[in-house]
């Protein structure tokens, strides 16, 4: 960045003197909370995070300087919430990855599942010689998705990310009012709460827990 381009010192100043006051209404949001949901804490842990974010860019910007604390930004991705403060309903949306670690260990389940299968339920496709396609449509089929993730070494795979989002509806839709497109309108404005599980959280904690790791660089 050129010198013309830099903030002032003035601006720094103006931007701590904005996380100060964030801090001190985070605070006060959280001394009069009224439950675990209170949306007031949240718009204030919302706007912390953006005046810290401000404050840490303008620092580094003028001084290469960088703050001691990151905001996580799974909270950060998140706009404040715009949805009821008394829900009469929620949708919950789930995402998880896996990828196919062991093919003939998912075979094996789907041929199991297929063997014991008296009445014909199980597709042809999953017996002997099917592929990963056939048996991933079996395994998914038979099991729930919570069995699933609690057991999916059994059935050779591998977890990835997962994101858990609960959201805030008016009411319930009529059945099977959003079957053709289930995803279409998740609005983050609407979520109350969201759990994220990732490899890449275990491995920040890795490099926070590093004893030898005594700098901190920008990413």
């Amino acid at each position: 960045m050129s010198d013309a381009a830099q903030p002032t010192a003035a601006e720094v100043r103006a931007a701590a003197d904005a996380v100060k006051t964030a801090l001190d209404r985070h605070l006060q949001a959280v001394e009069r909370r009224t439950g675990d949901d209170d949306p007031a804490v949240y718009d204030a842990f919302n706007a912390l995070a953006a005046a810290a974010e401000v404050y840490d860019e303008l620092l580094y910007d003028r001084h290469d300087e960088v703050t001691p604390f990151e905001i996580p930004a799974a909270q950060d991705s998140l706009p404040p919430y715009a949805g009821p403060e008394e829900p009469h309903a929620v949708s919950v949306l789930i995402r998880r990855d896996y990828a196919v670690a062991e093919p003939a260990r998912l075979l094996a389940q789907a041929e199991r599942l297929a063997d014991l299968d008296p009445d014909g339920q199980v597709p042809a496709a999953a017996t002997a010689g099917a592929g990963v396609h056939a048996a991933l449509g079996v395994v998914f089929g038979e099991y729930e998705a919570d069995e699933i993730a609690s057991r999916h070494k059994e059935f050779g795979l591998e977890e990835g990310d997962s994101t858990l989002w609960v959201s805030a509806v008016e009411e319930l839709p009529e059945p099977g009012e959003w079957l053709g497109a289930p995803f279409d309108e998740a609005d983050p404005a609407m979520v109350i709460c969201r759990f994220d599980v990732s490899a890449v959280f275990d491995e920040e904690d890795e490099l926070d827990a590093d004893p030898e790791d005594g700098a901190t660089d920008r990413p």
